[in-house]
């Protein structure tokens, strides 16, 4: 499967799921609020929306704080702008030291590689397992709409981790198909948004590229 397949799937997934006449509950995994702006506004046509912001990835613990915060800021927008409801969940604990550790052994390998997918694996597996408890239809995440984020291993990752749970679908997605990214970073500069300048782990301090307003 290639980018443009798996962009291809979505759009038939979201066929499907128009056809049935009814909007099914998806938990959103949400790592901040610029790589929300688009798949909220999208998902949000065809899906009882819940964002799920379990990013322990994040350091220090401010700036895990700020982009927590701007993500509720531009969800209070967004539910008054469309007149819906959508819920956000923050996990009790900020684990990032003990997330951090796992991290560790890859520290010095460039964004992109083995400690990113699984960075990507840690947290989708926390999101899967909030989401079968509470016996949400489908879960996603917003993370495939940054363009440095590979959408195909979040995928392959997504599909293998799904097959735990029987009565949980995953959302095939590649967000920043589709103007996605392009619409992203349209909605992030109206609103002004905090876009910040480095994925989230402290590893990734050091990469020191702009980020155009996503992880």
């Amino acid at each position: 499967m290639n980018a443009k397949e798996l962009y291809n799937l979505q759009i038939q997934t979201i066929e499907t799921i128009k056809a049935t006449g009814r909007k099914p509950s998806l938990l959103l995994h949400s790592c901040c609020g610029p790589c929300n702006t688009y798949p909220m506004e999208y998902l949000s046509q065809y899906f009882q929306l819940t964002l799920f912001f379990n990013n322990h990835n994040i350091y220090p613990y401010e700036e895990y704080k700020r982009r927590f915060d701007e993500l509720l800021d531009y969800v209070k927008h967004f539910e008054k702008q469309e007149d819906i409801k959508i819920d956000v969940i923050l996990p009790p604990d900020y684990l990032n030291a003990s997330f951090s550790e796992k991290l560790k052994p890859f520290a010095d390998e460039k964004e992109g590689g083995t400690r990113c997918n699984m960075c990507f694996a840690l947290r989708m597996a926390e999101a899967m397992k909030y989401a079968a408890k509470h016996e949400f239809e489908y879960i996603a995440t917003v993370m495939s709409v940054s363009r440095h984020k590979n959408a195909l291993a979040i995928h392959d990752i997504a599909t293998k981790q799904i097959q735990r749970y029987p009565n949980l679908n995953y959302l095939p997605s590649n967000f920043k198909k589709g103007n996605g990214y392009n619409r992203g970073i349209e909605l992030s500069k109206e609103h002004n948004m905090y876009r910040q300048s480095y994925c989230g782990c402290q590893f990734s301090q050091s990469c020191g590229k702009e980020h155009q307003g996503c992880e």
